[in-house]
């Protein structure tokens, strides 16, 4: 059996090849390379492929959530409650702006956000909920948005790793809160040919903060109102974008069939009381495959030698990042999160991924545990 990436990204691109390079032709022809006509027409495709009212093309997904926190005002001493268990992002942005990380445990099942213990983390000082979206299924939103419309307060959706993804009313993720946040980095389910993001929302002041502030907070050029940020999209990231969003439908229920197709191996190889599989949830896109189970670092070492490919997402918390000590966060603060940092690992789910490489991958996980 030939090595089996965790992500493949040569086989997709050999599948548009054309189409991409068709489209890399026309803005070298253009010279038009920042924001423009290309990036507009991406903003409409995405909004209407998410069902959102607006959405602004901007430089990253790091950027997408800190210039939605900039649009909703948080700044130096306001509260923003998230997961600990994300990438640092997701909580950097926070930081960045002078606001302090209010940290909340996960759903050991889903790795997202646990609602649970919402209420008793609001205080005077909460400017906001950022639930995160992760590994491509949607967190449970009904009590995050109920919990903000009680405490006047904005949702911030980090939907990364979640274009595409629905919950169970059939909502897509990044438009149930005031402001929804998507990365095209390649990795995505929808990637770009570098750093690329995008912010989604049903709220026009909000769209036109975006707009304003990802442009140095000029408007019209060279009149500054606020202090903004270099959060531009390049066009060319949007033309490629634009080529990959026509086939994400389809590149999706590749992921769903290889989902299908592994927990059949898994139970076939009478592994499920072994190995923790990810919860099936409606509307969920699969960014990432992510199992539980024990001596992970070791499997991971084992695979790797038969030139399988994974991840350990995330290994340390957020709580526990030695940047975010003076919050006071200890070890078993945040116990689900912990335990997921010990036990989850993600395999290959790309949509190029064969049934005999799925195969191998079981067998020789199954061989590791005999």
């Amino acid at each position: 059996m030939k090595a089996t990436p965790l992500l493949d990204l040569q086989a997709q691109y050999g599948t548009i090849r054309g189409e991409i390079r068709e489209a890399i032709d026309r803005i070298c022809d253009s010279q038009h390379f920042i924001l423009g006509p290309e990036v507009e027409a991406l903003e409409e495709e995405v909004s209407a492929f998410c069902q959102a009212r607006h959405a602004i093309g901007v430089s990253s997904g790091t950027d997408a959530l800190l210039v939605a926190l900039m649009a909703i005002g948080v700044g130096p001493g306001d509260e923003v409650i998230t997961s600990t268990f994300s990438f640092f992002a997701t909580a950097g942005v926070i930081s960045r702006l002078g606001g302090r990380p209010i940290f909340v445990d996960i759903d050991s099942r889903s790795f997202n956000f646990d609602a649970t213990h919402l209420e008793s983390k609001i205080s005077a000082r909460c400017k906001a909920i950022l639930p995160v979206h992760l590994f491509g299924a949607c967190a449970q939103m009904e009590p995050i948005l109920a919990a903000a419309r009680e405490h006047g307060i904005a949702v911030i959706e980090d939907a990364a790793q979640a274009i595409g993804a629905k919950d169970g009313c059939n909502r897509s993720a990044g438009t149930m809160g005031s402001l929804g946040c998507f990365s095209f980095f390649p990795s995505k389910n929808l990637g770009a040919f570098g750093d690329a993001g995008m912010v989604v929302t049903q709220d026009p002041e909000l769209a036109e903060a975006v707009r304003v502030l990802r442009v140095h907070g000029g408007k019209p050029k060279y009149h500054h109102g606020v202090v903004g940020g270099n959060f531009r999209l390049d066009a060319l990231q949007a033309a490629v974008l634009r080529v990959k969003l026509k086939y994400l439908a389809d590149w999706t229920k590749a992921r769903w069939r290889n989902a299908a197709r592994y927990r059949k191996y898994f139970s076939e190889a009478g592994l499920v009381e072994q190995i923790g599989l990810p919860e099936d949830s409606a509307g969920h896109i699969y960014n990432q495959f992510v199992i539980r189970c024990a001596k992970r670092d070791e499997l991971r070492n084992y695979l790797t030698t038969r030139s399988i490919g994974t991840e350990v997402y995330y290994p340390i918390p957020l709580h526990l990042q030695n940047c975010f000590a003076d919050l006071g966060y200890k070890e078993g603060d945040f116990p689900h999160a912990e335990a997921a940092a010990r036990e989850a690992l993600a395999l290959p789910i790309y949509p190029e991924l064969t049934e005999a490489q799925q195969g191998y991958i079981v067998e020789e996980i199954k061989a590791f545990y005999e």
